[in-house]
């Protein structure tokens, strides 16, 4: 099981990488288990003093590592900060998410086996590397299809909890940060 981090820890490692610590922003902690097609990584949304912890996937799952949609591979974000590289809008047209306005890096992971990894070429650009969420009714327990390279919540009500503090916040843009587990 992934360690939770607390507010100053979390605090703490982005003083120590150089990084910005804004008033809102989403945090994703991708695992070093790295559980082929689980969701064993964490969420953090910081808001003001207060923060919330949320489970998800910061890798695509098994269906697209082994299906490429892009010919380079499979993209793994690359941990770092992406300061306002996300907005509101739709995900897919189809319902509202965080999505990518700003380039962000990826890892293209091209060998087509059932695990993510951060290796390959990088690559940055406009890829649709968006924060939303699996199934809209339910907890998921398998990636599969829900990730083809984007930060993908599993749990339905911790979306809505996420999407509605944007909303209230009333920004434009949102700093997305990737850690790995320390």
């Amino acid at each position: 099981m992934m360690k939770k981090y607390s507010y100053t820890e979390l605090e703490a490692e982005f003083a120590r990488l150089g990084y910005q610590w804004s008033t809102l922003h989403v945090i994703g902690v991708r695992s070093k288990a790295n559980e082929k097609n689980k969701f064993d990584d964490t969420f953090y949304l910081v808001n003001g003093p207060m923060m919330q912890v949320f489970s998800g996937t910061t890798n695509p799952g098994t269906h697209w590592l082994k299906n490429l949609l892009n010919p380079k591979g499979t993209a793994v974000l690359k941990p770092g900060q992406y300061i306002d590289a996300y907005q509101l809008g739709l995900h897919q047209g189809k319902y509202e998410a965080l999505v990518q306005r700003k380039p962000v890096t990826v890892y293209r992971d091209g060998d087509k086996d059932d695990t993510a990894e951060e290796q390959g070429k990088e690559d940055t650009g406009l890829f649709g590397i968006n924060i939303h969420r699996a199934n809209p009714s339910a907890i998921s327990s398998i990636i599969d299809k829900w990730s083809a390279g984007c930060q993908v919540l599993n749990d339905p009500k911790q979306y809505a909890t996420l999407i509605a503090a944007c909303k209230a916040s009333g920004k434009k843009a949102f700093t997305y940060t990737l850690l790995r587990e320390f």
